[in-house]
């Protein structure tokens, strides 16, 4: 796999399984501590569907810190920048469980109690025992409601908290040590406003439209895949900063469905306005209506693969079709891909494989 020689670099205990490059195994080191890890790719390398196996340990120290790891999936564009993120993380985790230990001075508390009596205790959602960890809730202007969780050390209000946001980009605060927590939730209040037009246009999206992709999108979430027909959808990537840019699209389905659509985005793309909504823009660029959720169910678009019969597989769904208009039978990749591997048949040209349907032999 490229990057192999930076990966031995940043993780020298991390190592390939097989010829492919898609199974890892060893350890990650964090703060002189090593802890064991699996990490399974795709026949794509597509990290977003990557699967890591660790240890009941390293689990529970990054347990806190799933939805950020998720999102660190999806936007890492390899393995090496990814591992590189995960030692981050884990050093953060680590320093923070450590930090759970060291006994706290009086003032600490009574520093933190003021500073949320003025803040007030309607914003806050949770405190633990040790008052090492807050969550403070907020709405913006649309009423959408939002967290932000601070996990403070014991040298707080030296130092400012880490704070975890659901945040489709980076939150980073400005601190100095006369500051408190008013000052992170008015920072974390305008972050939300500079967020407001991204939301409203995924909003859109996941209230007008069928999204097959993700099942339960984060607030960090910056894709949908959108049904536009049987066994036929678009996957778009908005760009949080720019949300009323023209986004990535990639079709999704058989050609002789899916070549005419990128044709007429192609000849249409300088109709692109961006006085008007995202969605609005994709049907007129494409010249269609998306199915409407008031009309159909989720089941008409939703079709299991041809190969396991099941829609959802390690978190993927199907997103291959037969050619062949009178099939257009979907599979998932890996089912696809193990079937045809197994065809005498089938012949391979370096990560593409070239073979008989399934179903109709085409």
């Amino acid at each position: 796999m490229a990057g192999s020689g930076a990966l031995l670099r940043q993780c020298p205990l991390l190592l390939p399984q097989n010829r492919d490059g898609t199974a890892y195994e060893g350890f990650v080191t964090a703060q002189g501590r090593d802890f064991h890890i699996r990490i399974l790719l795709p026949v794509d390398f597509q990290l977003k569907n990557a699967r890591i196996e660790c240890s009941w340990h390293l689990k529970k120290i990054l347990h806190e810190y799933q939805h950020i790891l998720k999102q660190r999936l999806h936007s890492c564009p390899d393995l090496v920048s990814f591992m590189v993120e995960l030692k981050t993380i884990l050093e953060i985790a680590l320093k923070n469980t450590q930090d759970l230990h060291i006994p706290r001075p009086p003032e600490y508390y009574s520093c933190l109690v003021r500073d949320l009596e003025i803040l007030g205790w309607n914003k806050v959602t949770y405190v633990d025992t040790g008052l090492t960890t807050i969550k403070l809730k907020a709405e913006d202007s649309c009423g959408r409601q939002h967290l932000i969780a601070l996990k403070l050390n014991a040298k707080y209000p030296t130092e400012p908290p880490d704070c975890l946001v659901d945040f489709p980009v980076q939150f980073a605060i400005s601190w100095m040590p006369q500051n408190s927590l008013i000052d992170i939730y008015n920072q974390f209040l305008a972050a939300l406003e500079s967020l407001k037009e991204f939301w409203d246009a995924m909003d859109e999206i996941d209230g007008k439209t069928w999204v097959l992709e993700p099942e339960n999108p984060t607030r960090s979430s910056t894709t949908r895949r959108i049904a536009i027909g049987t066994n036929v959808s678009v996957n778009v990537e908005v760009d949080p900063r720019h949300p009323n840019m023209l986004p990535e699209c990639y079709f999704l389905g058989a050609d002789h469905v899916v070549n005419p659509l990128r044709t007429k985005l192609n000849n249409n793309m300088h109709l692109w306005d961006p006085e008007i909504s995202l969605l609005q823009n994709l049907k007129d660029l494409l010249e269609i209506d998306f199915p409407s959720r008031a009309v159909l169910e989720k089941s008409d678009f939703a079709k299991d693969c041809g190969i396991c019969y099941a829609y959802r597989l390690d978190g993927t769904t199907p997103d291959q079709v037969c050619d062949d208009p009178r099939c257009g039978q979907p599979f998932h990749q890996a089912c696809l891909y193990e079937w045809l591997q197994g065809l005498p048949s089938s012949r391979q040209s370096f990560n593409v494989i070239f073979g008989e349907c399934p179903y109709c032999n085409k």
